[in-house]
C-alpha cells in the first residue's frame, strides 16, 4: 500500500524512473532518455499512419472549409477540457496565424471558439443543463455558409454529439475529431468529415490532433488562394 503522501501505482507506472529508490543518476538518465525516444517514435508512427489512411480526406475537408470560408463562412469550435485548449487554439490559427511559413501571407479566417465565453457556457449549464452549452450557441449563430468542428479524444461527448446534429440541421459543414475509434461521434450522420486518431493514448491523440489541425489550415489557406486565383482569371479580360 502506497504512504499518504506517495502518488497511486498509475501515477507511479507512468514515470517509474521518478520514483524508483536507486540513486544511480546515470540510470535515472538512461531511463528518461528511452522514455523520451519511446514517446517520440510512437507519436511520429500513428502521424504517419493516420496520414497515410486519411490522405484524400483531409484534401476533401480542406477544400470544403475553403468553399465555405470563400462563400463568407465563419468556423466555430468546440471540446471539453483538454480538447476545450486545443479548439481555442485551433480558432486562434486560422484568425490569426503565426509560426507557420503560410504566415506571412496567410489571410485571417473567422473563427471563435465556442468555450470562449464563460458567462454562456456558465449560463446554459446553470438553467438547462451542459449537454447545450455548444449546441445553443449554433442554434442563435451558426449560418448555413459556416463550419462546425468539434473535437474529443472519447468521441462520446454529449454535448458534442448535440452540437453536431445541431450544425447539421441547419446546413453547416461539420467536422470531427476524435481519438479511441471516434466512439458515439464514429455513428453520427451529421459530421461530413470525421478523422479518428487510432490510440488508446489521450496523450497521444491530442497530439496527434494538432498536428491534423495545423495541417488543415494550411490546405484549407492553399485551397482559398486557388480559388481567389480563379476567380481573378474570370473576371480578367
Amino acid at each position: 500500500m502506497n504512504r499518504p503522501d506517495e502518488p497511486s501505482e498509475d501515477v507511479q507506472s507512468l514515470y517509474p524512473f521518478l520514483y524508483a529508490d536507486s540513486s544511480d543518476v546515470d540510470a535515472v538518465v538512461e531511463q528518461v532518455r528511452r522514455s523520451t525516444v519511446d514517446k517520440t517514435r510512437e507519436i511520429t508512427e500513428l502521424r504517419e499512419t493516420m496520414f497515410e489512411r486519411d490522405a484524400e480526406l483531409i484534401l476533401d475537408c480542406a477544400r470544403d472549409m475553403a468553399e465555405r470560408f470563400a462563400a463568407g463562412g465563419r468556423l466555430f469550435t468546440f471540446g471539453n477540457g483538454g480538447s476545450s485548449t486545443d479548439a481555442q487554439d485551433l480558432a486562434q490559427v486560422f484568425l490569426a496565424p503565426v509560426g507557420s511559413p503560410f504566415a506571412g501571407t496567410a489571410p485571417p479566417l473567422p473563427a471563435l471558439c465556442l468555450t470562449n465565453d464563460i458567462a454562456v457556457m456558465t449560463a446554459l449549464s446553470n438553467d438547462i443543463g451542459y449537454d447545450v452549452v455548444f449546441s445553443r450557441q449554433i442554434a442563435a449563430s451558426g449560418r448555413p455558409t459556416d463550419i462546425a468542428l468539434g473535437l474529443s479524444t472519447s468521441g462520446n461527448s454529449a454535448n458534442l454529439v448535440r452540437a453536431f446534429d445541431e450544425a447539421s440541421r441547419l446546413g453547416l459543414l461539420t467536422v470531427g475529431i476524435a481519438g479511441y475509434q471516434g466512439g458515439r461521434m464514429a455513428e453520427l450522420p451529421s459530421i461530413d468529415h470525421l478523422f479518428v486518431v487510432p490510440s488508446t493514448s489521450v496523450h497521444r491523440i491530442q497530439e496527434a490532433q494538432t498536428t491534423l489541425y495545423h495541417l488543415l489550415w494550411e490546405l484549407t489557406v492553399a485551397h482559398l488562394d486557388r480559388i481567389d486565383r480563379a476567380d481573378l482569371e474570370a473576371v480578367s479580360p
